[in-house]
């Protein structure tokens, strides 16, 4: 590194830790069906403000809501992304890192890449998936075995039949599954391929009917600053017919789409939803929403409806079919896990969405770190957003003790809770 481009590190280093002691958020949170959005500001150079990395000490554990506790189902793992819970009440999570970006070009690239391996965002992946067996029913996992290994940057898993479905970043592949099997070793068969890198994750969720399967590919970029060729595919929801693989876009315009979920009343299928980065705190939100068949949401030309976003060359016709979200969860939230909670799940919660919050990098006071949860009547949101865990993150947010990822309905009604920083899988139950 040279001298000058040293000091023009140090230069952004400084100002962004006068940014961590000096930022105030001026703007109340953009949440619920109606948000108070504020008025779009491009930022030159984008905040970044994020903790360290630091973990759970011995004894110490996320904050969960009056009448519920919570206990780590699994420790020890590296970096949990998502569950998924077998039919035979096994438990599987993907364990992997983010796919590395391109080279280091500029200071404030390498201001985001120390930040982000601070925070344990980036590094080796583990690129497996472990499964975890409670035999005793205990809420501890007793058994744990590497399922799979050496995949490519795994994600979402979805079982049906005697066929498991792993999502990595690059691909949708079809391995054998053997009920109560330790590991999967046979080949898989590639089903769909999908553009690598920028938002690397791929869920999956599986039709009630177990004809098709939803794939949610983010975009390669912030708002298609690298051209629309490149994003071809992408900020999308995928619909993968498993009977012929023939696959096609189900909804687009949704620049991260990461956790889907089935609302039960209607069958609609359901999303949260990473917004764009460098027009302020609270704008735009991320958000959950119902995803349309043949639904355009707005990226990169406009968000939360129709609101244009000047950054980015104009669409008019596609801006003009734009729909606007269900419900907003707050600027840079990171909201990435989605599960439905049946009422009675955990007591005092109704019917509704569990949300799991990694937590923003990019803002002045920071936001989400936290496991939240929207009521829903009649296939729509309800009522104020609530948490289910918190405690997170310090007071003085400084440092990060964890970051929730998937959330998922475990075998025995608990509700698990994937958590990528803190090594763990969380349990939540009634206390």
């Amino acid at each position: 590194m040279t001298a000058l481009f040293a000091r023009l590190v140090a230069i952004i280093g400084g100002a962004m830790i006068l940014m961590r002691r000096f930022g105030k958020d001026t703007d109340p949170p953009a949440v619920g069906d109606r948000p108070a959005i504020p008025k779009a500001v491009p930022q030159g150079i984008p905040t970044l403000k994020m903790p360290t990395a630091k973990g759970w000490a011995k004894g110490h554990t996320p904050t969960a809501a009056e009448g519920l506790k919570v206990n780590a189902f699994a420790e020890g793992l590296k970096h949990p992304r998502w569950i998924e819970v077998l039919p035979n009440g096994d438990v599987l999570t993907s364990e992997a890192l983010g796919v590395p970006g391109g080279r280091i070009k500029t200071p404030f690239d390498y201001a985001i890449y120390s930040t982000m391996k601070r925070a344990k965002a980036t590094g080796d992946s583990p690129n497996r998936i472990t499964l975890l067996r409670d035999t005793d029913g205990d809420g501890v996992a007793e058994e744990r075995h590497t399922y799979m290994e050496r995949l490519h940057h795994p994600f979402g898993m979805a079982l049906k039949g005697d066929t498991f479905y792993v999502g990595a970043t690059d691909a949708l592949t079809a391995y054998p599954y053997v009920e109560g099997a330790n590991q999967i070793t046979a080949p898989g068969t590639r089903i769909a391929d999908f553009k690598p890198g920028g938002h690397w994750t791929r869920s999956l969720l599986l039709k009630k009917d177990k004809t098709k399967l939803y794939v949610g590919v983010g975009s390669e970029s912030n708002i298609a600053e690298n051209g629309m060729e490149v994003e071809e595919g992408r900020a999308a929801i995928h619909e993968v017919d498993l009977a012929t693989g023939a696959t096609r876009i189900f909804a687009g315009g949704l620049r991260n789409p990461v956790g889907t979920a089935w609302e039960p009343t209607t069958g609609a299928l359901w999303t949260v939803v990473n917004e764009r980065d460098g027009l302020g705190d609270e704008t735009p939100p991320d958000y959950l929403t119902e995803v349309v068949d043949g639904g355009f949401y707005g990226w990169p030309y406009c968000y939360w409806g129709q609101t244009v976003d000047d950054r980015v060359p104009q669409d008019a016709a596609l801006v003009a079919t734009a729909r606007q979200p269900d419900y907003a969860l707050g600027g840079h939230t990171a909201s990435l896990g989605l599960c439905w909670m049946p009422a009675g799940t955990l007591p005092g919660f109704p019917d509704g969405m569990v949300i799991g919050q990694h937590g923003s990098w990019n803002r002045s006071n920071l936001s989400g770190y936290k496991v939240a949860f929207v009521p829903f009547e009649n296939g729509k949101p309800s009522g104020p957003m609530r948490t289910i865990l918190s405690g997170f993150l310090a007071p003085d947010e400084k440092v990060s003790y964890g970051r929730p990822v998937g959330v998922c309905i475990g075998p025995d009604g608990s509700l698990l809770v994937a958590d990528d920083v803190g090594d763990v899988i969380w349990r939540v139950t009634a206390a």
